[in-house]
């Protein structure tokens, strides 16, 4: 899928700023703080799907909310969703605002279903591990569960759009050997088959260094540039997600 030639400084730079920027102190205002916060891959999964779902937006606003539902649950995320503690805080039919789009209900009804797949499945990466083997399998299994019980607000309905949340989620789960990632899916998930959490952003970023020519972050842009991606780290090309925001933070 790569067709695209990245020139030698290009690659250097990016190899220079993944290794400069993948560290501990990455977290620090970084939503994947909150999964580092709990204990137990039942409650940092839970954990992370939360935090990568309200991930969009002012960073200063949406990290507000991800440490209510973690001061909300008490640490315990995976038991406060799996025994419908969410209902002490969070009503059904309740219109008023959570988040931006997000209304109380909609997250009374996310958290919901997100109850009924753990209760059912055991965790969410019982319930991918039985659908998909790589990633955009296991990004549409996501979509499908939750798009067709009407919560695509939160998840998208499927994979046509970049899917950026849910690809943050998925590097988080898969990626092992990091300060930053925590590695819990990676028996059943080749971290080389992961795609970019791709947005505007991003798209820019990647276009002005020459590794991407779509306009549009689309699924088919971000697995584009995570082929890219992965000419320069073969074994692990989401660490080229680190590189770009080091480029950005630098550019």
């Amino acid at each position: 899928m790569a067709d695209i030639t990245i020139n030698i400084s290009t690659r250097e730079l990016l190899i220079q700023y993944a290794e400069k920027y993948e560290t501990a102190d990455f977290i620090n205002g970084d939503p994947s703080w909150f999964m580092h916060q709990v204990s137990g891959a039942k409650n940092q999964e839970a954990m992370a799907f939360i935090a990568a779902s309200l991930s969009y937006g002012s960073r200063q606003q949406f990290m507000k909310k991800i440490q209510l539902i973690l001061d909300w649950a008490q640490g315990d995320v995976d038991g406060w969703v799996r025994e419908g503690r969410y209902a002490d805080h969070l009503h059904q039919g309740d219109k008023s605002c959570f988040y931006r789009l997000y209304t109380c209900d909609t997250m009374y009804r996310f958290l919901s279903t997100y109850q009924q797949l753990l209760n059912e499945y055991g965790t969410l990466g019982d319930y991918v591990r039985g659908e998909a083997n790589d990633t955009l399998g296991a990004v549409d299994a996501i979509c499908r569960y939750f798009g067709s019980r009407g919560i695509s607000v939160i998840i998208p309905k499927d994979t046509t759009s970049a899917c950026k949340r849910v690809c943050m989620f998925l590097r988080w789960m898969v990626r092992t050997n990091s300060p930053v990632d925590l590695g819990l899916w990676a028996d059943f998930i080749d971290r080389r088959s992961l795609i970019i959490p791709l947005d505007t952003h991003v798209l820019q970023q990647s276009e002005r260094l020459g590794l991407i020519t779509s306009k549009t972050a689309s699924m088919t842009a971000a697995r584009k540039l995570s082929a890219v991606l992965a000419t320069i780290f073969p074994d692990d090309p989401l660490k080229g997600d680190f590189a770009l925001f080091g480029h950005g933070v630098n550019s």
